[in-house]
């Protein structure tokens, strides 16, 4: 609440917007901005800024040339170093992938210390599309070191899940992980890649894994739709 006590317009209509998508359905078409503002007695600026408000949260979904649909619930996501197959299986998701890379690079400098490897060794790079029931919801590029996993190029089906094969395949031991999280924006091919707008606000995630003897197994840098995913964790207090 600002400090003067009043509420801003397109707060307040944002609300009643609320209201009204709680008795819609998922799917179901918003009125148009006209029609809304005659009846909230509120210029179509004050819509517009409302509604979009809503498009950025994952309330509503905006479609070019259809008009403006109550979105599906956010999935939540659990954070821990399950596969992301399992994880949503768990949770009643279809889960699948698109690959868009799966290739031997050299490793940049960035990537060299995260992996503690010398700077060029070579490194598998694998980019894919996470979906969800199809939909796009993040962009995971992992790169690991190739020397250590020599046989992953031929062992790892890049659609399936990488987790599955480094442990079932190549008997790696994950022991712990290292994850920041922090809100950023796509870039043009990311934001195409996810079917997004680019102005919208993304959750990005970076991960080091470490096997039981502390060596790094992979670097992961994800990026995450905010207004189709969100994360949680079980936090317990210190003793």
């Amino acid at each position: 609440m600002p400090a003067h006590g009043r509420v801003p317009k397109y707060y307040a209509v944002k609300a009643l917007i609320l209201d009204e998508i709680a008795r819609l359905e998922v799917g179901a078409l918003l009125p148009p901005e006209r029609d809304l503002a005659a009846r909230y007695n509120v210029a179509r600026s004050t819509i517009r800024q409302a509604i979009s408000e809503l498009v950025i949260e994952g309330r509503l979904s905006a479609q070019q040339g259809r008009g403006t649909f109550v979105a599906h619930p956010k999935l939540i996501h659990p954070l821990s170093l399950a596969s992301y197959t399992e994880s949503l299986r768990a949770l009643g998701h279809q889960p699948s992938r698109t690959v868009i890379a799966f290739e031997e690079i050299p490793a940049d400098d960035e990537i060299a210390a995260a992996l503690a490897i010398e700077p060029g060794a070579p490194v598998i790079h694998l980019e894919r599309v996470l979906l969800a029931d199809g939909e796009p919801l993040g962009l995971e590029t992992t790169s690991l070191p190739a020397q250590r996993y020599p046989t992953l190029l031929d062992v790892l089906e890049p659609s399936a899940s990488l987790y599955r094969c480094l442990q079932d395949e190549l008997g790696v031991v994950f022991a712990e992980a290292t994850e920041r999280i922090e809100t950023a924006l796509a870039s043009p091919r990311e934001a195409l890649l996810l079917q997004t707008n680019p102005a919208l606000p993304m959750l990005l995630m970076q991960r080091l894994s470490r096997d039981p003897s502390g060596t790094p197994i992979e670097q992961v840098r994800s990026l995450y739709r905010g207004d189709r995913i969100g994360f949680e964790t079980r936090l317990t207090a210190q003793r």
